[in-house]
């Protein structure tokens, strides 16, 4: 069998293991220590924003900053549905509601148009939404832009997941910087790694420093163990942050090599009737941490998406549907949803391609190869 092309594998810079060799010389292995700090730095001085904490993962961070914003039983968050779960859930840990927005065309995240109908109904029906959480899929900037201008409208903050969007950006302005907090990732399979992690980015500083307290179980500063508040198990240890600091270092070349993944992919597969991919809006820049591509199958002689993934996976080479939305999610069914199915139509037909940064050439050929090679029949 042919070895294995995963759909997006870590990939080390290099300097990753100095840091960590540093955090075991010092005896810096609990968690916090100076690679913390140094991370955090990087995190914050990378997205222009006033600080951030580096935590065990982008949900942890979600979860801080409803927290941050009082969302509690009984409230309702305004959530884009086309997204990983992970968004969505720490919502429900907060015994809120989610009610889900629908993507529009353009970006395939949260549709701005249809977040005003769902804000003007909510408020019909005496329930102001406590934050909206737009996310920034595959590395496109969501329509930050109208997002803002609807939540400046009524007064609600927005929560940015750009867990995988480090590294993008709308005219210039880092994605994780538009919202009143932003969500970094670190996951395994992202742009960078530190094996798993999360972080939240904010302009205000005051935020930081208190989800720094939550996650670090929210202990008074007394001699002895005091709490006045519930705290939380979310801090990052100095050796992953350690990974992280080496893998900032090779963050720009990260981003290059997953955009010239999917120019690969545009020139080898865009002139294949039914297939399409998303282009970058003016003023927009997609760190392509994933090259997702659409398959019409009125134009592709009946082909589908799963059709392709199957073909792939009897090569031994893993591609992804796009997600299922949270409106369809099982879990989420009882919840309100607000939208036209554009999140349904980009699920039915979405495929996401192995996009690593580790991908060699022969990688990338033998992909493209098995997928014409479908067409061709």
């Amino acid at each position: 069998m042919n070895t294995k092309i995963w759909l997006s594998s870590p990939h080390m810079g290099g300097r990753e293991q100095v840091y960590v060799q540093e955090a075991f010389d010092t005896n810096w292995i609990a968690p916090l220590g100076p690679h913390v700090d140094g991370f955090e730095n990087d995190l914050a001085s990378f997205t222009g924003t006033a600080a951030a904490a580096a935590l065990s993962s982008g949900t942890a961070a979600i979860h801080l900053a409803l927290i941050m914003l009082d969302v509690k039983a009984g409230d309702e968050v305004l959530c884009q549905s086309f997204t990983f779960s992970a968004t969505a859930n720490p919502i429900v840990y907060q015994g809120a509601t989610p009610v889900f927005i629908d993507s529009e065309a353009g970006t395939w995240n949260m549709c701005p148009e249809h977040l005003r109908i769902a804000v003007l109904e909510r408020l019909a029906k005496g329930k102001k939404p406590k934050a909206i959480i737009p996310v920034h899929l595959y590395g496109m900037p969501a329509n930050m832009h109208n997002i803002a201008a609807v939540a400046a409208e009524f007064d609600i903050p927005v929560i940015e997941d750009a867990a995988e969007a480090l590294g993008s950006y709308i005219h210039k302005k880092p994605c994780g910087s538009f919202g009143i907090m932003g969500v970094l990732s670190f996951n395994g399979n992202k742009i960078i790694t530190t094996s798993g992690g999360g972080a939240l980015v904010s302009g205000n500083s005051d935020f930081i420093k208190k989800a720094r307290f939550l996650a670090t179980q929210a202990r008074d500063a007394a001699p002895h163990y005091q709490h006045s508040h519930i705290g939380y198990n979310y801090r990052m240890s100095n050796v992953a942050a350690g990974i992280g600091r080496g893998q900032m270092e090779v963050l720009q070349q990260r981003v290059a090599q997953r955009r010239a993944n999917f120019d690969f992919y545009t020139n080898t597969l865009g002139q294949i009737p039914g297939i399409s991919f998303l282009a970058e809006p003016e003023g927009y820049f997609s760190n392509r941490w994933l090259t997702a591509i659409l398959v019409n199958p009125a134009l592709t002689r009946g082909i589908t998406r799963e059709e392709i993934r199957l073909a792939l996976e009897k090569d031994n080479i893993e591609s992804r549907p796009l997600w299922k939305p949270m409106h369809l999610q099982p879990v989420f069914s009882g919840c309100s949803f607000y939208g036209d199915g554009t999140a349904e139509k980009l699920f039915e037909q979405g495929l996401c391609l192995p996009s690593g940064s580790n991908l060699s050439t022969a990688d990338l050929n033998r992909v493209a190869e098995r997928i014409t090679r479908l067409f061709a029949k």
